[in-house]
């Protein structure tokens, strides 16, 4: 680097494409608009073999009834045993019973051997559903709204209420689509509200902390 050249800092913000997250809304930094569903799963090796092929095919005419991209997104990350194993020590002192708090303590005692032995992942599955009203102004096709998911050094564009409330109709429009048509195959889908979705992108973006789980979007999958 040449003598006297200087270099300019960047905020951490500005590399992130995201503006705020409003009433459960992801809003990006081009006036687009993303909606975080969470999915349940399907163990298909538990399926007989006809109904995996109907799942398949139920799978695959879903995905060709779509007029829109949408992105699936699956986490994975090491499961964090500590509060669980929290929740035992406490039963453990609460307990007045002699022979429940040896098989409690032997209970607690096992599952630390066994989680510090595997490397036990837990899986959330995430489907992303965006409206970009720019991208359906200009007649985008499907390499153009791929590029556009998440797209990074938009120049910020800001919406008022009415724009608002007019894109997140024909979001909802698309979320409707993707429920009605995962739900044939046997998945059930619900909407991150605005403390799920910022929750989940602290997770993304800070891989190192361990957090609490998205307890309310999983009990009502």
């Amino acid at each position: 680097m040449p003598t006297g050249t200087k270099v300019k800092a960047q905020a951490t913000q500005d590399f992130v494409p995201l503006k705020e997250v409003r009433d459960g809304v992801v809003i990006l930094k081009d006036g687009s608009l993303r909606a975080l569903l969470m999915a349940s799963s399907i163990n298909l090796a538990l399926k007989s073999q006809d109904e995996q092929q109907a799942i398949i095919a139920q799978f695959q005419n879903f995905l060709n009834s779509l007029e829109f991209t949408v992105q699936f997104f699956i986490e994975s990350r090491e499961l964090d045993i500590r509060p669980y194993v929290a929740l035992l020590e406490e039963r453990l002192t609460a307990e007045l019973d002699d022979l429940m708090k040896i098989q409690i303590r032997e209970y607690v005692a096992f599952i630390k051997d066994f989680t510090q032995r595997a490397n036990i992942m837990a899986k959330n599955f995430f489907i992303v559903v965006p409206y970009d009203p720019a991208l359906i102004a200009r007649g985008g096709g499907i390499t153009g709204a791929l590029t556009n998911l998440i797209p990074a050094g938009s120049p910020q564009t800001s919406l008022n209420d009415e724009q608002f409330e007019q894109y997140r109709t024909q979001l909802e429009q698309r979320i409707s689509v993707i429920e009605q048509g995962l739900v044939r195959t046997g998945v059930r889908v619900v909407k991150l509200g605005t403390e799920e979705a910022i929750e989940l992108f602290y997770k993304l973006f800070n891989p190192g902390e361990l957090e609490k789980p998205l307890q309310f979007a999983a009990q009502h999958l």
